[in-house]
């Protein structure tokens, strides 16, 4: 994809089993591959710090980094702070200068918020603003984590960075519109800006076998998804470590699949927990019966099979979980049961 073409123009995007255990997640000892250590003037903004924010967050943390971040309310500015993070409530729709100015002074930005409905990314509807703010700061380098979701369904072809994108949904166009955005604003300003195209996020807390341990109701997006043929995803720990690979060996424009080897179907990939779980607790049964009928109710969706191969290649990734066999495994692994 070209950076800073002219833009296009889309619309407005205007477990039900009683349990004797309960469980916790260990301290993970999934650590990520190691890089060179960078310099201690680096400075990390995380532009949303959920679920994948707060992860790297903790891994830069722990390599040395100073590292501060936004989120959306000042209740999860105080879970933030309690974390031991310096952390600031932003409204995108009334952006605070000084946090602004905040942002300025750090030498590199992670931008993990993602689009509204109406809105289009909320951060770029100021996009005049920010880049007023951010001219002449110590700002080098950026990505925005951004979604498969952007090629479509394929059926069931393998689709790499230069696949024709063809977004099917308002938030998947509007992610589409996000990326070349920034892609132009970095190179406007002379930022490094790259694009992540993240794959399902699964990890620690976050996983099929989190979701049949809390026995809760699938959501409709996750019953959606359990008639797709392939889904691609990727553990928050090798998302972790190809955005240290890209800060070490940046490619100003740049976009990156960030997903593992074997996208494979939910029902697959929820049977493996199931007995990975059974085998923690032999005799419990987790299986969600009610929902498996969905399967058979309705005809499967291919969807797309999504390389990683650049990734590899240009960044050097090799990844720690390849398979969501050996993800899952290890957050099994590290999960300890409590009374």
């Amino acid at each position: 994809m070209e950076i800073c073409r002219s833009s296009t123009h889309f619309s407005p995007i205007n477990l039900r089993f009683d349990q004797t255990f309960t469980f916790r997640p260990a301290t993970v000892r999934c650590e990520v591959k190691e890089f060179p250590e960078l310099s201690t003037g680096d400075q990390m903004f995380i532009l949303g710090m959920g679920f994948v924010g707060k992860f790297f967050a903790a891994d830069l943390k722990n390599k040395g980094w100073v590292v501060r971040g936004s989120s959306t309310s000042t209740g999860k500015k105080k879970q933030l702070e309690g974390l031991g993070y310096s952390a600031y409530a932003f409204d995108a729709n009334h952006p605070q200068d000084e946090v602004l100015e905040v942002v300025k002074n750090h030498t590199h930005v992670v931008i993990s918020i993602p689009p509204l409905k109406g809105v289009g990314d909320p951060i770029l509807c100021h996009e005049g603003l920010l880049e007023s703010a951010l001219k002449g700061g110590r700002l080098r380098w950026l990505v925005y984590l951004s979604s498969t979701s952007v090629y479509g369904d394929s059926g069931g072809a393998w689709v790499d960075e230069d696949y024709p994108v063809k977004p099917e949904s308002e938030i998947a166009r509007a992610r589409l519109a996000a990326e070349e955005q920034w892609l132009c604003f970095g190179q406007n300003l002379g930022i490094a800006a790259h694009v992540f195209r993240l794959g399902g996020i699964y990890g620690p807390g976050r996983s099929a076998v989190d979701t049949i341990l809390k026995q809760g109701p699938m959501s409709k997006g996750q019953k959606a998804r359990l008639l797709k043929d392939y889904t691609s995803r990727v553990h928050v720990a090798d998302i972790c470590q190809a955005l240290h690979a890209s800060i070490l060996h940046p490619s100003p424009g740049k976009i990156y699949n960030i997903v593992d080897d074997d996208p494979a179907p939910r029902e697959e990939v929820f049977e493996f927990a199931r007995k990975l779980v059974e085998e923690k607790l032999p005799g419990r049964v987790y299986a969600e019966r009610g929902e498996q009928v969905l399967v058979s109710e309705k005809p499967s969706k291919s969807t797309k099979r999504v390389s990683n191969a650049r990734m590899k290649r240009e960044l050097g990734v090799t990844l720690r979980y390849p398979s969501y066999r050996s993800g899952l495994g290890c957050i099994m692994e590290n999960m300890a049961p409590m009374s």
